[in-house]
């Protein structure tokens, strides 16, 4: 699996931001990049929305990206007013392509790609504090 991930590049697709612009992903190529992979109806994706708001806030040499999958923008900003969690980079995957290319199986996953946009970690299920800071810490 290893040799399979670091084989794995950081996708090229083109998401959409919430006002309906297309965001290419490879637009934060050149610095690490967490892709967290995730949909407002998952309940472990919404317990680890505050840990992974805090880690945008400290990282700044890590760019985050939100990747919804398969929701509408309306339903996206709904669940961002209400939990307040000032999140940056929140984009629409309406066809979950990031879920196809990279091979993840689960909501919600978490890719942390290096500067070199290669795929270094991949984490399925709901992340702690202290294995993101961990995961962080190996991608610098």
């Amino acid at each position: 699996f290893a040799l399979q991930r670091a084989s794995i590049p950081l996708p090229e697709t083109v998401l959409q931001d919430l006002q309906g612009q297309p965001a290419p992903l490879t637009a934060f190529a050149g610095k690490p990049v967490v892709i967290n992979l995730w949909a407002t109806w998952c309940g472990p994706c919404r317990r680890e929305m505050p840990v992974l708001a805090a880690a945008q806030k400290a990282h700044a040499s890590v760019d985050f990206v939100f990747a919804n999958q398969g929701e509408t923008a309306e339903e996206v900003i709904d669940f961002l007013q209400s939990g307040q969690l000032g999140l940056e980079n929140v984009l629409l995957d309406a066809d979950s392509a990031v879920m196809q290319q990279t091979g993840a199986r689960a909501l919600p996953t978490t890719l942390f790609f290096g500067a070199d946009g290669r795929l270094r970690d991949v984490h399925m299920g709901e992340l702690s504090r202290a294995t993101l800071e961990t995961r962080l810490r190996e991608l610098q």
